[in-house]
């Protein structure tokens, strides 16, 4: 024992009554209840209900002042509840504490928000205070659980021969996909560092430097937008690197560590393994998206064709068709008795959150043994066509098909969400389940949108499926990379590749997204030197620490299992930052402010 505590404020029981004690914590809350006053004393661990008889002028005078969280000692002697009084929800619910003497240690100013109960605050109170708000039960029981994942991890990946490393947190600004945090150099004026988006080109040049298996809780930085499943500014993920695999031998490695995380901190379902695997065309024609939740067993059907019939006289859907646009269905079953209220709700979903047009519909009603189709869209089709769609897509008497038309990207996004929303609004989503797939066999360039030239559409350093060949006699766009992501529940965990290791094919695979050799030395250099003297084939992934918590956690925004969160603008509103800096320091690090007015 020392000054403070005996005790800890969840051990307490029956076997310790008649003891006398002493603990410590925050006033979780107090209670009147006539001629007893009680405060329950919150620690980290847990609460203790300690009472105060009211003949006790002395300790009464010292109670009523107690505001909530002021930090408090109690001395006093453990008693068993009356029967009446237990509390099964609470570890020490059989007993109290009736106190003897009372030590303020810190006392507590009027709360801007409480941390007892569970009422939601507006999250910009919810950050400047964030120390309150991490008080908080669910809160704090998120932060334990993500301290418990990744110390488990830790012991999966050192038990199956990985060694932790660290990287480097300054470093040279890279293309990753995202924009960089700066950070000018005193020593080198108007020079950078730049904080990593992760550690890729050092854990390659771990594998360079001979180490078979590494590992880390690697902290990334990207300048980008927040949003629901991504923090600005920062995020954790487990960066691991292989030497001598293929892709399956990644697989192999990340899978068991994926199930014994899942399996151990949740009473889920979690798919067996070898996890499932789905190509990127696959995913996108099923499901819409690369990153499906299995969990919805709606299937989604191309019907570009079934409206380009002569018989067909939706002219709507055939000028989008003759423009490149196709149609994806996307079936919705037993929906007979549903009102009209509920496509129509769709449909203005649809316009309103998505900036569609609108997401047409027919629902087909079985007459003597033939299914008519019914609704706006269904009177422009002849009877055949609506059989070949129903068949396609697999329809029964009282289910429907919603109709996303637009060019291909659109038209499967659309479509991707619309599934969701269906199968949510059907409660088709299978619950208590954690559903993994791998989806693998991505195009390793693609056209990007805003200046219709050729990139990357994944990892840069990735191995081209067909090696130097594919990359000098195939259109660049049919060129598929060994790079793959894992996928829970619809959350995308993870990126990985096996990496391209030979510095003729890395020329030109960036050649062919517009890279010079000349640029890739100046931004590589570093590593393709080393891969110039001798570097085994390697690869590896990086799981999103993050997003695994919030999966386990059961909670839809990611702030709530990060312990100081920016808010959506990459603001920290505890520590005010970003913050002006002095014309001192500007002057160390040779800069000039010149911000432009808006």
């Amino acid at each position: 024992m020392n000054k403070y505590r005996s005790h800890l404020c969840n051990q307490l029981n029956e076997d310790d009554s008649g003891s006398s004690v002493l603990i410590s914590g925050w006033v979780h809350r107090k209670r009147d209840h006539g001629n007893l006053l009680f405060i329950d004393l919150r620690d980290h661990y847990g609460i203790t209900q300690c009472v105060i008889d009211k003949s006790n002028e002395e300790l009464l005078l010292i109670a009523e002042k107690l505001k909530s969280e002021t930090v408090i000692s109690i001395s006093g002697n453990v008693v068993l509840r009356d029967n009446e009084t237990i509390n099964e929800n609470l570890e020490t619910g059989k007993i109290e504490v009736v106190i003897e003497n009372i030590q303020i240690l810190s006392s507590a100013n009027e709360l801007p928000m409480p941390v007892f109960g569970d009422q939601e605050y507006p999250e910009d109170i919810r950050l400047k205070y964030r120390f309150l708000d991490i008080r908080r039960n669910e809160l704090h029981k998120n932060l334990i659980l993500r301290s418990e994942i990744i110390s488990l991890i830790r012991k999966l990946m050192t038990e199956s021969g990985f060694l932790e490393m660290q990287t480097p947190i300054l470093t040279a600004s890279s293309p990753e996909g995202a924009r960089d945090y700066l950070v000018p150099s005193r020593l080198h004026p108007g020079k950078f560092y730049a904080l990593p988006q992760a550690p890729q080109q050092f854990k390659q040049l771990i594998m360079a430097g001979g180490f078979d298996k590494y590992f880390q809780i690697a902290p990334c930085f990207r300048d980008e937008d927040a949003r629901a499943d991504r923090s600005p500014g920062e995020f954790y993920q487990l960066d691991m690197e292989m030497s001598f695999v293929e892709q399956d031998d990644v697989f192999s490695a990340i899978e068991p560590v994926m199930y014994d995380v899942f399996t151990k901190f949740s009473n889920f379902d979690v798919t067996k393994l070898p996890f499932p695997k789905l190509t990127y065309k696959d995913a996108i024609s099923k499901y819409g998206t690369d990153k499906p939740d299995l969990r919805n067993p709606i299937i989604l059907s191309d019907l570009t064709n079934e409206f380009l019939d002569d018989e067909v006289s939706f002219d709507a859907f055939k000028k989008i068709i003759t423009k490149g646009g196709r149609v994806i269905a996307i079936p919705a079953p037993n929906v007979k008795n549903k009102p009209r209220s509920f496509f129509d709700n769709l449909n203005n979903w649809a316009r309103k959150e998505m900036g569609a047009a609108g997401l047409g519909y027919i629902t087909f009603i079985n007459n003597n043994g033939t299914l008519e189709g019914k609704g706006p869209i269904a009177k422009f089709i002849p009877p055949r066509v609506l059989e070949l769609m129903s068949k396609k897509c697999d329809i029964k008497d009282g289910d429907a098909i919603f109709f996303s038309c637009s060019h291909e990207k659109e038209a499967y996004k659309l479509a991707s969400a619309a599934r969701d929303q269906i199968g949510e609004q059907l409660n088709l989503i299978e619950s208590n389940t954690f559903k993994f797939c791998w989806i693998v066999d991505f195009p390793m360039y693609e056209i990007n949108e805003d200046t219709n030239k050729l990139d990357f559409s994944h990892n840069p350093f990735s191995m081209p499926q067909g090696g130097l060949k594919a990359l000098e006699e195939k259109d660049p766009l049919e060129i598929l990379g060994f790079q793959y992501d894992i996928v829970c529940n619809g959350v995308e965990l993870s990126s990985g590749a096996i990496r391209n290791h030979v510095p003729e094919i890395m020329f030109k695979a960036f050649e062919i997204a517009g890279y010079k050799k000349e640029e890739v030395m100046e931004k590589f250099g570093g590593m393709v030197n080393a891969f110039s003297y001798g570097v085994p084939p390697h690869g590896g992934i990086a799981p999103g620490i993050d997003r695994i918590v919030m999966l386990l956690a059961g909670v839809k925004n990611i702030r709530e299992v990060i312990l100081f969160p920016m808010n959506q603008q990459a603001q920290d509103l505890m520590m005010n930052a970003p913050a002006d800096i002095s014309e001192t320091a500007l002057n160390e690090l040779s800069l000039i402010k010149n911000i432009k007015e808006d």
